[in-house]
């Protein structure tokens, strides 16, 4: 997970606000010039809608010239006027990170999600399935990733599929790279081969 990939998305996403008010003061001007009109009532709880809702949409994001990202949602919801405001990805969230010849290195997959822009805090909720660059896979069912501290942080079961084994526990702390990574209270590890369970001592060393 690179900052840069946000900070790309609040810049673009900036444009399209900035687009979409152009066309809200258009209309209104248009509507102004016809003479006395009879409008609806006003929303007085403008803080319950959001300032954009977006639909579909796949995003490729450059880095230095190349593709390297890529990133799915069915609907983004940017609530501007909450306290606190954030982005709303409730129907789930999908991001590729390719290498130099776009073959997917690592990925981030949620069933919901939301960005917290003021606190730059990304909370990740349902199946989370995350991939790594060394082929592990992380499951859990919340995820919290911290851009202040650059950490990666959950107090639910965290299981971390590895080549050979399978590692499990409760409570886990990782960079944002998720590479080198903690587990508070281990479980477990369970050897894909021959499925041995191991005793809590054997997960500390397995990292």
């Amino acid at each position: 997970m690179n900052s840069s990939v946000y900070k790309f998305i609040l810049r673009e996403n900036k444009s399209m606000i900035i687009a979409c008010w152009a066309v809200i003061m258009l209309l209104s001007f248009s509507a102004c010039s016809g003479g006395k009109k009879k409008l609806g009532a006003a929303i007085t709880e403008r803080d319950s809608l959001p300032v954009l809702d977006t639909r579909g949409i796949t995003m490729l994001i450059s880095d230095s010239g190349v593709t390297r990202y890529r990133i799915k949602t069915d609907l983004w919801l940017i609530y501007d006027r909450k306290s606190p405001s954030y982005w709303a990805f409730e129907k789930g969230l999908y991001l590729e990170k390719f290498d130099s010849v776009f073959h997917v290195e690592a990925s981030i997959k949620s069933d919901t999600a939301y960005y917290y822009d003021k606190q730059r805090l990304w909370k990740l909720m349902g199946h989370v399935v995350i991939k790594n660059i060394k082929g592990e896979k992380f499951k859990t069912q919340l995820l919290y990733w911290d851009e202040n501290s650059r950490k990666v942080y959950s107090d639910k079961s965290i299981r971390i599929e590895q080549l050979d084994r399978i590692i499990t526990g409760k409570g886990f702390e990782s960079d944002q790279q998720m590479t080198v990574y903690t587990i508070h209270k281990p479980e477990g590890v369970f050897f894909v081969k021959d499925e041995n369970k191991l005793g809590p001592d054997s997960v500390a060393k397995s990292k």
